[in-house]
């Protein structure tokens, strides 16, 4: 099942030098789920600090699961929300 995770990032309560000093694990972790298969897609956001995911997990336990293992999360440093996907239904 897919998942679609919007994340950004806490600049409100959290420095730069923070998050600098944070982002290097987060890419090693989001490059060890695409490597998995469990990060589908991933983008940087064009509009805030953060990015969009497109999870691939059995269920939505399962796709929290894999946001949940990155430090950034780990460490409080950004929102999530984690979408559901279905077929359109114009393509079923």
């Amino acid at each position: 099942m897919k998942f679609l995770a919007i994340t950004r990032r806490r600049i409100e309560s959290f420095g730069e030098a923070e998050f600098t000093e944070a982002l290097a694990a987060e890419a090693d972790a989001a490059r060890e789920a695409y490597a998995r298969g469990d990060f589908r897609e991933l983008y940087s956001r064009g509009d805030v600090p953060g990015a969009v995911l497109v999870i691939e997990a059995a269920d939505i336990e399962g796709a929290w699961a894999l946001i949940e293992d990155l430090p950034l999360f780990q460490r409080g440093m950004m929102d999530v929300e984690v979408i559901p996907l279905r077929p359109y239904r114009g393509f079923v």
